[in-house]
């Protein structure tokens, strides 16, 4: 018995140890002393420091951020949760180093799903090479989406759960998954975790459609509860997280707007969710997810260059073109597919799937029969369709306005995760039905010529975009544009057609690569059938060419360049002699302007309290501030101030950076003369810009009742006290009732008032700050930020996690327990 289950367990610890290996040799440096420099991480740590300096002083994460865009929730930046479990991160990555870690939890969690199918382990370890190393994985750590990586990497640990409890192992499947909700949903990247539901409720769609037809009602009860529960307890541990993102997106570009500003002008709007635009952007065009087939089709990634081979250079060239001007042209973007519109930066690299898994998928959606494949197949033409985006507008748009919480994301190429499964799942379910399913051989003898049939519709296919797509420049045109190029000479029709001939070039290229993919996957299906291979020989020969070929285009878009030395990634934060000017002010109020880092650094942010920065979801009326008065060129003086912007940061000629002084700044809070109530938000917006916001505020009508009884009062003091992130204290003194504004940004969900310890009433003021009616005498006014659904969190969050613990270790002994029942009594 003890002997039986170490050997069993024996492909299982090969599999781990591959996975390991693997991981470590691709992310070699970090084994010498490197890290990952990540775009995004690093412009993270600058969103965070606050949050930390605050944690090392108090011993407490706070749950506002006053570093960025003059203060938004902390939570969305660093958030600290309570749970009885581990990092469990760290665990299923083994403890290894970032990012090898990443791709082993995806490998890993992808052949926990091929147990849980029933394939063989050799099938599994393909599967789990292909889908650990599917390019799109090493393009997203590249920049740092560490949170969409460890959502992609638990997809398949959920699917095992569900497809198990689909199967009646009903314990294991639930345990899977409960454990699989967790972890996915801990991810923290909703749209990822989205997409997931779109795979499962296609799959789980199927299966009842066949419980239905086999009157097996009790199977679809029971799968409702288990799944239910498992999505309950997943749900409650992320519930903090969960209940905070949800009330603050109400709040954010995310949640809609009620202005439409173009230029200095600002229109009434009412929608719900991104506007269409932008929640479009970074769409495909109708060809461009072949990507997923041909990697380098459409040029790869945007940094790429034509190069000195192109056609282009050519082409100057035998125009008489000097040497030393043709070389300029060299560096024209290669990338030629639909993430190029304007205020679009491109793509970092393909998604691509691996041509010999396409393949593999293909053969099983012509061969395989099942409702885990119509799941699988619906759920990829959807993705393909959504990751069309804009380029298919009437349909895409339908989809933002009726399916529920689409309209929170953007970029529907981000879509063509979801083929990244579904793809690998049906490669590996087609790979266990060939190689090691009770008749597979006689099913491959069976459906040969439908393989071939289908892979040779598949090149014809290709050939007839090939032959009907156009390949007319597009942002390389623009940059010509830009480059003032007389339309009119020949250099200019030189160009364009030489990017013409290098994309018909380059998509020509890609289709005869999938042709000798197609033929060396049909070669060992062949070989397979006359014998010359044995199931477990032929599965590794394609695990082999699968992972080589993966391997080969991810090192182009995850390169040991992208190492540094440990701790190089703070040494970007380095205080600049600007920096150490500004810290030397004690103030414990003001803010920076930091017109030479630009709209989106977080270099400002690290040290000080900055009105900019970046940060995926801005609360909607700061972004309406910036779109209106700082995008213009120079930002509005008046904003400035009541800002309390103290210093501006820019350039000299020399290129260095340099502090201007404001001595106009408002300070932390002042007593107004005059409030001035406007009919809507737009109204407010606008007025915001023509008004002296020192002497009057501008309120909106719905307030105005509530402010009564102003009297002017020149002697009147209000003074900042006492300044941290979630709590402000000022004292005041005035001899009549007065309107106090706040140099604070107007947040209501947690952020409460009171004078004297009596809570009063916050007004949205100056469209974006807050104010108060302070009666006359002396006061001392209090601001504490502590929401609610923050405590709320926390404690659900703490229960789920305990249960968690109960369903994983319960669900798991009940299955061991019955499975030894259930062998025993065979053998009895």
């Amino acid at each position: 018995m003890k002997n039986s289950w170490l050997k069993k367990s024996i492909p299982h610890v090969i599999a781990v140890v591959i996975f390991v290996i693997v991981s470590l040799i691709f992310c070699k440096p970090v084994l010498e002393g490197n890290e990952l420099q990540q775009h995004d991480i690093v412009g993270w740590k600058g969103a965070a420091q606050n949050a930390y300096d605050v944690k090392a002083k108090t011993g407490k994460m706070p749950l506002w951020n006053t570093n960025l865009f003059s203060g938004m929730p902390n939570y969305q930046i660093a958030m600290e949760g309570k749970s009885v479990l581990p990092d469990l991160n760290k665990v299923f990555g083994l403890w290894l180093p970032e990012p090898a870690n990443f791709l082993f939890i995806a490998c890993i969690c992808f052949y926990i799903l091929g147990i849980a199918l029933g394939l063989n382990p050799v099938v599994s370890i393909l599967g789990a090479l292909a889908y650990g190393f599917s390019t799109y994985n090493p393009v997203i750590i590249s920049v740092g989406h560490n949170t969409k990586m460890l959502a992609i990497g638990y997809m398949p640990l959920l699917l095992a759960g569900l497809l198990l409890i689909f199967k009646k192992r009903y314990w294991s499947g639930l345990a899977v998954a409960t454990l699989g909700a967790y972890m996915e949903l801990m991810s923290n990247h909703p749209q990822i975790n989205y997409y997931f539901f779109i795979i499962a409720g296609l799959i789980t769609v199927f299966y009842v459609v066949k419980w239905i037809k086999e009157k097996d009602f009790k199977q679809i009860g029971v799968a409702v509860v288990l799944c239910g529960i498992a999505a309950a307890v997943g749900l409650g541990s992320y519930y903090l997280s969960f209940a905070t993102t949800k009330e603050y997106t109400d709040y954010t570009m995310r949640g809609g707007k009620s202005v439409d500003i173009q230029g200095d002008q600002v229109k009434e709007a009412k929608t719900t969710g991104l506007d269409k635009d932008y929640a479009l952007s970074y769409s495909m065009k109708m060809p461009e997810p072949l990507v997923m087939l041909m990697p380098n089709a459409y040029g790869g990634s945007s940094a790429n260059t034509i190069g000195e081979d192109s056609k282009v250079i050519d082409r100057l060239t035998s125009m008489g073109m000097p040497a030393n001007q043709v070389g300029q042209f060299a560096n024209l973007p290669v990338y030629w597919g639909g993430m190029i519109k304007p205020g679009e930066v491109g793509t970092s690299g393909p998604p691509y799937v691996g041509a010999i898994i396409c393949l593999l998928a293909l053969a099983g959606f012509v061969i395989v029969k099942g409702p885990v494949k119509w799941g699988l197949l619906i759920a990829t033409i959807l993705a393909v369709v959504m990751s069309w985006g804009s380029y298919f507008a009437g349909f895409n748009e339908v989809l933002l306005e009726h399916l529920p919480l689409y309209n929170k994301f953007r970029a529907p190429s981000m879509a063509l995760v979801i083929p990244e499964l579904t793809l690998a799942v049906m490669a590996v379910i087609t790979a266990q039905q060939l190689f090691f399913a009770p008749g597979g051989k006689e099913l491959l003898q069976q459906n040969f010529k439908k393989i071939l049939y289908a892979f040779g519709g598949l090149i014809v296919f290709l050939g007839l975009v090939y032959l009907g797509q156009s390949y007319t420049p597009g942002y390389a045109e623009q940059i010509l544009e830009m480059s003032n190029i007389d339309k009119n000479s020949g250099i200019y029709p030189a160009i364009l057609a030489g990017l013409k001939a290098d994309r018909q070039a380059l998509f020509g290229g890609q289709i005869l690569r999938t042709i000798l993919f197609a033929a060396l996957v049909l070669g060992v299906l062949y070989l397979y059938l006359k014998n010359a291979f044995k199931p477990a020989v032929a599965t590794i020969i394609l695990a082999l060419i699968v992972f080589i070929d993966l391997w080969s285009v991810d090192k182009k878009y995850l390169t040991d360049d992208y190492y540094v030395p440990k701790d190089s990634g703070t040494a970007v934060f380095v205080k600049t002699p600007v920096d150490e000017q500004i810290l030397q002010d004690k103030d414990p109020h003001f803010r920076v302007l930091n017109m030479a880092e630009g709209m989106n650094g977080n270099h400002t942010a690290y040290f000080h309290r900055s009105v900019l920065g970046y940060h995926p979801a801005k609360l909607r009326i700061y972004q309406d501030v910036i779109e209106r008065y700082f995008s213009q060129g120079m930002p509005s003086q008046e904003v400035l101030n009541a800002l309390d912007t103290k210093y501006l940061v820019t350039q000299n000629q020399q290129g260095q950076q340099m502090v201007l002084p404001n001595p106009g700044a408002y300070g932390a809070a002042w007593f107004v003369k005059a409030v001035k109530p406007e009919p809507n938000d737009a109204a407010e917006l606008q007025a915001i810009g023509n008004t002296h916001l020192k002497d009057t505020a501008i309120v909106p009508q719905s307030a105005a009742a509530s402010i009564s009884g102003l009297q002017a009062d020149t002697m009147a003091t209000i003074v900042l006290n006492k300044y941290t992130n979630d709590a402000i204290t000022y004292t005041t003194n005035s001899n009549t009732t007065q309107f106090a504004v706040f140099s604070e940004v107007y947040y209501p969900a947690g952020w409460t008032a009171a004078i004297d310890g009596k809570e009063v009433p916050i007004v949205k003021t100056d469209y974006f700050m807050r104010g108060i009616v302070v009666p006359a005498g002396k006061h001392t006014v209090q601001f504490v930020f502590d929401p609610p659904k923050v405590k709320r969190g926390l404690t659900i969050s703490y229960i789920s996690s305990i249960l968690v613990v109960l369903f994983v270790l319960g669900g798991l002994g009940m299955q061991w327990w019955i499975d030894k029942n259930r062998k025993t009594k065979a053998s009895a």
